[in-house]
């Protein structure tokens, strides 16, 4: 583990039957005990397993909650945990990072801007936020919380493969999570793709 990179420790874990079968989630507190907002979702014994398939997903409460068309990260969630559960083996890390790191109430403003013409990453920029400001060091350290020996991270965005190696997470390769694209969430595919670098 890398120095950077911070130390959590698991504090609970139940199972957790769901739509897509039997799963655990698990909490999480930093080294003073205070409780993270983070979890992870797991299914099988990853404990010492290696090329464990895992996507870090970033908490999009428009999308993952109330089923927003305008971005794909329900689907890309849906996804991920059809996989794991199609393969008995494999983890979520859920970060409450809303809006790539802004937050729900300047997320909301910068939907407010898109309704305006604005794409994604003008509207962040426009607000005073870089196009991501998301931090890959906490899901490193829960992934090392839960004892996995390395990852195949599944994501379009090469950052977070660059971002959890940094901290010490071997991530084998990566598999891409597409969904079928929408009328409403095209243009936004198209600027991830075009100015975010997301391979898509």
């Amino acid at each position: 583990m890398l120095s950077s990179t911070p130390v959590v420790r698991v504090y609970a874990r139940a199972s957790l039957p769901s739509r897509h079968g039997d799963l655990e989630v698990v909490s999480f507190t930093d080294v003073e005990g205070r409780r993270l907002d983070d979890v992870a979702v797991v299914c099988g014994n990853i404990a010492g397993a290696a090329e464990v398939p895992t996507r870090v997903h970033s908490e999009c409460l428009t999308g993952d909650v109330f089923g927003s068309l305008r971005c794909d990260c329900r689907d890309q969630l849906e996804l991920a945990l059809d996989r794991i559960a199609a393969d008995q083996l494999g983890l979520i890390i859920y970060m409450r990072q809303e809006g790539r790191g802004i937050g729900i109430a300047e997320k909301v403003r910068a939907y407010e801007l898109q309704d305006g013409g604005y794409d994604t990453l003008e509207a962040n920029l426009h607000l005073g936020f870089d196009g991501d400001m998301r931090r890959y060091d906490l899901a490193a350290a829960m992934i090392h919380a839960l004892e996995v020996e390395s990852i195949v991270l599944h994501t379009n965005n090469p950052l977070k493969v660059e971002g959890l190696r940094s901290n010490g997470i071997q991530v084998v390769s990566r598999e891409a999570i597409v969904s079928e694209p929408r009328d409403e969430n095209v243009q936004y595919l198209r600027t991830k793709k075009a100015k975010m670098g997301h391979v898509l």
